[in-house]
């Protein structure tokens, strides 16, 4: 299976960057995995809601510019559907059983995905109603795929 991960913002600190090489490793085995990073849009909490919507619309123009063709999209969202791990790993098998082989999943920036972007997403996913910080998140992410994929497999994995 294909997967691919675009997070709008970069994995700064070395421990997010250690944690998620970690999970990309583990990954190796089971999935080709592709991350990419879209430079975040600078949005200060004193701009207005139009000036908001207009940085996240400049982060969906690139992430659409990023997205591969043919792969299912899930985006990462607060109000999205919630999954259990054993879920996830279902639905990630049946999309890679009998859809497209490949699933693309997007991490926004602090203020989230554009909504035409959360739109056009097949799943709309969440992890909580916890807000996290994007770096977290995509350490969080990389770890529940890895789950996955040991869950398809019926292999042991720490509860």
């Amino acid at each position: 299976m294909q997967l691919t991960i675009i997070s709008v913002g970069s994995l700064r600190e070395r421990y997010w960057r250690q944690a998620a090489l970690e999970y990309e490793r583990r990954l190796l085995p089971y999935a080709k995995l592709r991350v990419q990073e879209i430079a975040p849009e600078r949005v200060h909490d004193e701009n207005s809601p139009a000036q908001i919507a207009q940085a996240l619309e400049k982060e969906a123009a690139r992430i659409r510019r990023a997205l591969p063709s043919n792969q299912a999209l899930i985006a990462l969202d607060v109000v999205g559907r919630s999954m259990s791990s054993p879920e996830l790993a279902a639905w990630l098998e049946q999309e890679a059983t009998y859809g497209r082989g490949g699933v693309t999943l997007l991490i926004g920036g602090s203020y989230g995905l554009e909504p035409r972007l959360l739109a056009e997403a097949d799943l709309r996913l969440s992890f909580s109603a916890f807000t996290f910080p994007h770096q977290l998140m995509r350490v969080i992410l990389l770890e529940q795929l890895y789950r996955a994929m040991k869950i398809q497999r019926g292999e042991a994995y720490h509860k």
